[in-house]
């Protein structure tokens, strides 16, 4: 999936400002001095390292391009597949499906990486682009059915099962393209350096940029979910794990906090629809 090119650097810098007002985050909600409780933000997995690093070094943010990819990938097998809570409590283990999986929206050209000053990702944001099906369309596969993995399938039919529930575009009869935001991820080691925020200001200068007005985030962590309202994320759809069974067995019971998926979303520059207030 193809997407136009950032406009040129002026425009850029008229939209960090309208991103200030609009957005209140300078007053409301700092996102450097939010950041620090991303320690807990399970979409970076809880794994513990003992390397010392300098908390006072600089990073870039910047784009994730395809020679990034096997980095991106080593980064996300040691901070994030291990401890996502569903992953946890199948035990899933080494799987190329979900692999496959988490990589491939990086070709819609707006997931993002924290660079350190030695050239290390150190922080990833994976975003993909979700476009309004047109009328005519027919109705998409259903993701789990392309998989062959037998526990990787079960999340597959998990997310599959909120998409026939809850349709994102209903709630947004104006908008043809809403940034879907899948994997945050940030190295144990550069916690409470700001990165996760700095990476998500960064997503917003691209929906500026690219005229999109909504963020959104599925998130089956409740410790994700929490720092994502931080950020001024609001809920739009949960569903209990207690709620989803198959064969009238519950199929997810993660070890507390985590009770459901959460779909939030944040809006630049517009007001809460009023079916959600």
């Amino acid at each position: 999936m193809e997407v136009q090119n950032m406009r040129e650097q002026p425009l850029l810098q008229s939209n960090r400002r309208i991103l200030d007002s609009r957005c209140a985050l300078n007053e409301l909600y700092p996102i450097a001095r939010l950041t620090h409780k991303l320690e807990v933000l399970n979409m970076s997995s809880t794994t513990s390292s003992s390397t010392t690093v300098d908390r006072n070094q600089s990073y870039t943010i910047e784009l994730i391009k395809p020679e990034d990819h096997a980095a991106v990938l080593s980064m996300l097998k040691t901070f994030f597949f291990k401890d996502e809570p569903l992953n946890t409590f199948l035990n899933l283990g080494e799987c190329s499906d979900l692999e496959k999986y988490s990589m491939k929206s990086l070709s819609d050209n707006c997931s993002y990486k924290a660079v350190n000053k030695s050239g290390d990702i150190i922080g990833v944001f994976i975003n993909g682009l979700l476009k309004r099906p047109a009328a005519t369309d027919a109705p998409p596969e259903k993701a789990a059915d392309g998989c062959s993995h037998p526990k990787f399938k079960k999340i597959l039919g998990l997310m599959d099962h909120v998409e026939e529930k809850f349709n994102i575009f209903d709630i947004y009869p104006n908008e043809e393209q809403i940034l879907d935001g899948k994997i945050l991820s940030v190295d144990t080691n550069y916690r409470g350096m700001g990165i996760a925020g700095k990476l998500t200001e960064r997503a917003y200068e691209f929906m500026l940029a690219n005229q999109i007005s909504v963020y959104h985030v599925m998130c089956t962590s409740h410790y994700s979910a929490v720092v994502m309202e931080k950020l001024g994320f609001h809920e739009v759809f949960n569903m209990q794990f207690a709620d989803y069974k198959k064969d009238g067995e519950v199929v997810f019971k993660p070890a507390a906090p985590h009770v459901g998926v959460r779909v939030l979303v944040k809006e630049l520059g517009k007001e809460v629809p009023k079916s959600l207030l």
